[in-house]
C-alpha cells in the first residue's frame, strides 16, 4: 500500500449537538446517554481507506459555539475538510451551523465539508423542516441525516468526506 496520508477534520458546531457522540460512534462504535461538554478540543483518530490508500483521519472535536464562546482560528489551521453538526430537535443549531459556515470558509478557504442534522432517531420531535433541508440543497452543500445513537449514516459520512478530501488533493 503507498504511503498514509494524514487528514484533519474539524468538528463544528453548537454545544449539545453531539459531535463526540458522532465521533465515538465512528472511532469506537459505542454511544452515550451521559453529555459531556467538550473543553476546548478533543482529538481522535481512525485508519480507512481511499481507493487503495491508507488515510489517517486526525478528527479534532471542537468545544461548541455559543453566546460566550467562539471556535478558535488556531484549531481549524491546517483542517482539510470539516462537518457542520446540526441537532435536528434544535432549529437554532442548524441556523448556527449555516453561519459558522461562512466563517470557518473565510479561515480555510473552499476545502471539502458535510453538514449532518443529526438525531435522524427521533425524527418524531424534529424541529428542523423539509423547508431547512431544502435550504441546505440550494446552497450546494453536501448534506445528511445522522445518528450518532443508532449510527445511522455515521461511517457513510467520514468515509465520503474522506474521498474528497483526498480526491480534491487538499493540503494538510
Amino acid at each position: 500500500m503507498p504511503n498514509t496520508v494524514q487528514k484533519k477534520i474539524c468538528m463544528i458546531g453548537s454545544f449539545g449537538v453531539v459531535k463526540t457522540s458522532l465521533v465515538a460512534r465512528y472511532v469506537r462504535s459505542i454511544f452515550s446517554d451521559k453529555y459531556l461538554t467538550t473543553l476546548g478540543v478533543k482529538i481522535d483518530k481512525k485508519v480507512l481507506s481511499v481507493d487503495g490508500q491508507e488515510v489517517n483521519l486526525m478528527l479534532w472535536d471542537l468545544a461548541g459555539e455559543d453566546a460566550l464562546t467562539q471556535i478558535k482560528p488556531m484549531h481549524l489551521r491546517g483542517a482539510s475538510g470539516y462537518i457542520l453538526v446540526a441537532d435536528g430537535c434544535r432549529a437554532s443549531s442548524l441556523e448556527a451551523a449555516i453561519e459558522l459556515q461562512s466563517r470557518v470558509e473565510t479561515e480555510l478557504g473552499k476545502v471539502p465539508f458535510t453538514c449532518v442534522v443529526n438525531k435522524v432517531d427521533l425524527r418524531e420531535s424534529w424541529e428542523v423542516d423539509d423547508a431547512a433541508l431544502d435550504r441546505l440543497s440550494a446552497l450546494g452543500w453536501p448534506w445528511l441525516l445522522t445518528s450518532a445513537k443508532s449510527g445511522a449514516r455515521v461511517e457513510e459520512l467520514f468515509q465520503t468526506l474522506a474521498e474528497r478530501m483526498v480526491r480534491e488533493k487538499t493540503d494538510a
